[in-house]
């Protein structure tokens, strides 16, 4: 058990919390502590005692009565640590945030959907700018153990994926939630593998069609999540353009809705805050898979470096 709960059960009590009020005032014996309460004196006595156990007063007796004061330390270390909760549930730029800014886009988006085709031609654009050569981006673009790395929002994982990285290859997407997977995104190869047991809940799956696919420079694809019934909520048509730079990438990206069902409402709210999160996720990908190829040293054969030093320098293959 955590070592505030005792303290906060103690608190919990209207009564007990009328009392550590009242000595927090200054020390006060059981007496004048029920007047002041309004309670009777055996009652006020086994709060105080409650209180007492949980170490947030002391008390002491004085000729025929008890006195009991308050003990500061342990409410300023509650405090403490209630704030610490507050600061890991509030950081900037952090979940909350990001929690209520969709709340914010979740009500726009379900009073503009009117009617079918509502979100038609609305369009979202992003650039990242990539720490690795476009054929490593394009690898994470369109290999499944790579794709599965990335390509879910935040707190999700995928489950499901297929990526046909061909003009009219098939594409399938099926992503949960992270805790019920008991993973943390990378999934690896995840096509028909059955790793996500039945019930876990899913969270969102989508399947589609690329339309482009030219190695290291455009990838299109169109994309289309499914609502709980299984039809269509949407269709996504996305476009990513890769351009070589010093540094490694640039990433450009298109997303463009065509075909919205009043439904999918709560799908086109998410779409800027949780695709770019994914790019985000790629770019800590590809970066990660830049640093590894870079720190990987290249040793020589143990064997080769024996028999150049019996052959005096003479060039041996290993």
């Amino acid at each position: 058990m955590d070592d505030a709960d005792p303290l906060l059960i103690a608190l919990a009590d209207p009564a007990r919390w009328r009392l550590v009020r009242l000595l927090a005032e200054r020390p006060r014996p059981v007496g004048v502590l029920a007047q002041l309460a309004e309670a009777r004196q055996p009652q006020t006595t086994k709060h105080l005692q409650t209180l007492e156990r949980a170490g947030v007063v002391t008390s002491q007796r004085s000729g025929q009565r008890r006195v009991y004061a308050l003990r500061p330390g342990p409410l300023r270390d509650l405090a403490a640590t209630l704030g610490r909760l507050a600061d890991t549930a509030d950081p900037a730029g952090g979940s909350r945030e990001t929690y209520d800014r969709y709340g914010l886009s979740l009500a726009s988006e379900r009073l503009a959907a009117e009617a079918p085709g509502w979100a038609d031609d609305h369009s979202f654009r992003f650039h990242r700018s990539l720490a690795g050569e476009p054929e490593a981006v394009w690898r994470h673009l369109t290999e499944t153990a790579l794709l599965a790395r990335w390509w879910a929002p935040d707190d999700l994982c995928v489950s499901d994926l297929a990526f046909e990285a061909r003009s009219g290859g098939r594409l399938l997407l099926e992503y949960r939630d992270a805790e019920d997977t008991g993973g943390d995104g990378d999934t690896g190869e995840t096509e028909g593998t059955g790793d996500t047991a039945d019930t876990d809940p899913v969270a969102g799956r989508g399947d589609g069609v690329v339309d482009v696919a030219r190695p290291g420079e455009r990838l299109a694809y169109r994309l289309s999540p499914r609502l709980p019934d299984g039809g269509a909520a949407f269709t996504a048509h996305v476009d990513f353009t890769l351009r070589p730079t010093d540094a490694g990438t640039d990433l450009d990206v298109h997303y463009l809705i065509a075909d919205s069902t009043v439904e999918s409402a709560d799908f086109i709210a998410g779409i800027e805050i949780g695709f770019g999160q994914c790019l985000d996720k790629l770019a800590t990908a590809v970066g990660a898979a830049r640093e590894t190829t870079h720190d990987t040293p290249h040793h020589t054969p143990h064997h080769s470096r024996h028999t150049s030093a019996r052959t005096e320098g003479k060039q041996v293959q290993p």
